[in-house]
């Protein structure tokens, strides 16, 4: 998304145009993979300690929260791209990539917490998972 970012400052409005394609898919496809692995195997529960489970339990509904408006206003911004409603489409390009980086840096930090910072507590279902007790 970077790059597509820089390319549009440089003019380049093609490569701007594939590399924003290039990364709402990738977005998309993470996400099919995503909620695949949630149907069928379920969510890893957070196996830090307890007195972190209400922080990690808000932190990760706000990841939840950005994730699911990043994805909105991506699907709005290819609309609006590929529609050429370029007006519309430079209005909403600030926050729309301001929330996927903010969705890409939480992601990573709940991947950290639950699988690097502390063992992976059981698989459960999502709403366990996110509620925890």
């Amino acid at each position: 998304m970077a790059v597509g970012i820089s390319r549009v400052k440089k003019g380049e409005v093609e490569a701007h145009q594939k590399m924003m394609t290039l990364a709402a898919t990738s977005a998309l496809l993470f996400f099919i993979i995503y909620a695949s692995r949630t149907a069928f195997i379920g969510n890893t529960a957070f196996g830090g300690p307890d007195a972190l489970v209400p922080y990690y339990t808000a932190f990760l509904i706000f990841h939840i929260t950005l994730a699911t408006g990043g994805g909105l206003l991506g699907g709005i911004q290819v609309y609006l791209g590929y529609k050429n409603k370029l007006s519309k489409h430079r209005k909403l390009a600030p926050w729309a990539s301001t929330i996927w980086f903010a969705t890409a840096i939480t992601g990573t930090m709940v991947y950290i917490l639950l699988y690097i910072l502390y063992p992976g507590g059981e698989t459960t279902s999502l709403i366990k998972a996110i509620l925890q007790g």
